[in-house]
């Protein structure tokens, strides 16, 4: 693969480091954090938090026209001792985590009508994952989910989205001081279903945080997964993995706040595309702050190209505020299949379509070992291999 500017013609990667006396999170907003929809102006385009998303796929998100007519049923399985709840959005745990940061996030946080709230108490280290289904049944519907972790607590939490639905939703991650969570995020929807969401993580002193967002489903599917500290020495772990088919628009946007010392992050995206107008959008932001001194960070998007027709947009920035920081780095790199490789493989005796499958595993591989829980590792193995089906 070749890094940053060395791309196929289809694929655009650009990437900034920039070292500034102020900045805020809103640097590349159009408009500041808020609750309120009435704070945003109706996207157009060109916009640089919209440029590439095709807003006509969105079915009225975007501009309000969207109206609260569909079915979402949610499950919950999970181990004794954690508590489940429903409340009204004057809960002060929701959107304790994070505002709304576009005008989709504040229609969602105005719509919802009640918000689910999963708690681990303190000090509680779940054996077994909680497992929250999220199925859509048609129509348009807004979401707001709260998943709390207590002090020293430590779970696992799988989030599964299937079915057929447009949905607006935000997510908050609440992580204790000294806990540690990890959660999956699978959007395995219809080839019809529209998901944008917002994912607030507020991680505590000294606590962990991972993500692993897996995308395959859906139209249209845009992800804005953010982290901020609310205390020195928590770290987050971000890691996303996406299979963008013929018409299929999958967008992640990432933004980390380096808003407390001594904290860490580590983001790692990989995607691969195959099929005409499939197009995967990739934003990686990480802010490191004035007062974030002994920040190490870095984040990295592969991306995979299969056939013609296919693109991907790659954006990795970087703003650093201090120089006392212990490392800061980004890398993005778009290609095809490694020649190389390939020659290696069938010059072992491998015929070429198994040589480009185990390629594309070994690609992946990775980041599905990061699931740790073997059966979701085999359900996504599974689907990779559905979908290798189709392009090899």
């Amino acid at each position: 693969m070749a890094e940053a500017q060395n791309i196929p013609v289809g694929s655009t990667t650009a990437g900034s480091i920039a070292v500034a006396a102020e900045s805020t999170v809103a640097t590349r907003m159009s408009a500041p954090p808020s609750y309120d929809v009435a704070d945003f102006p109706v996207p157009h385009g060109r916009e640089e938090e919209w440029r590439f998303t095709p807003l006509e796929r969105l079915r009225g998100l975007q501009d309000g026209t969207a109206v609260a007519d569909g079915r979402i049923r949610t499950e919950v399985s999970a181990p004794a001792g954690v508590v489940q709840e429903t409340v009204g959005r004057d809960d002060p745990r929701v959107g304790r985590a994070g505002t709304p940061v576009d005008r989709v996030a504040a229609q969602a946080f105005t719509s919802f009508e009640k918000a689910s709230v999963v708690s681990v108490p303190k000090e509680t280290v779940l054996t077994e994952p909680i497992r929250i289904t999220v199925h859509g049944q048609g129509g348009t519907a807004f979401v707001h989910q709260v998943i709390e972790l207590g002090a020293f607590a430590e779970a696992v939490v799988v989030i599964d989205h299937t079915g057929d639905a447009v949905v607006a939703a935000n997510v908050d991650f609440l992580v204790g001081d000294g806990a540690k969570l990890t959660v999956v995020s699978v959007q395995d929807w219809d080839d019809t279903a529209v998901h944008v969401s917002q994912h607030n993580a507020l991680v505590g002193r000294d606590a962990s945080f991972k993500s692993i967002v897996v995308t395959f489903g859906g139209d249209v599917v845009r992800l804005h997964p953010r982290v901020r500290y609310a205390a020195p020495g928590g770290e987050a772990e971000l890691f996303g993995l996406y299979f963008t088919d013929k018409g299929q628009h999958q967008e992640h946007r990432l933004l980390v706040d380096h808003n407390a010392p001594h904290c860490k992050s580590n983001a790692v995206y990989k995607g691969a595309l195959q099929g005409d107008d499939a197009h995967a959008v990739w934003i990686g932001d990480v802010i490191i702050r004035a007062v974030a001194e002994g920040t190490d960070t870095y984040e990295m998007n592969r991306n995979l190209v299969l056939t013609d027709g296919a693109r991907v947009d790659s954006v990795p920035n970087l703003e650093i505020e201090t120089g006392e920081i212990a490392g800061a780095g980004h890398a993005s790199a778009t290609g095809r299949f490694d020649d190389e490789q390939l020659f290696y493989l069938m010059s072992r005796g491998i015929p070429q379509v198994e040589a480009r499958r185990l390629v594309i595993r070994g690609f992946f591989a990775e980041l599905v070992q990061q699931i740790g829980l073997p059966d979701v590792e085999e359900r996504l193995i599974a689907k990779i291999e559905a979908e290798l089906e189709a392009s090899v």
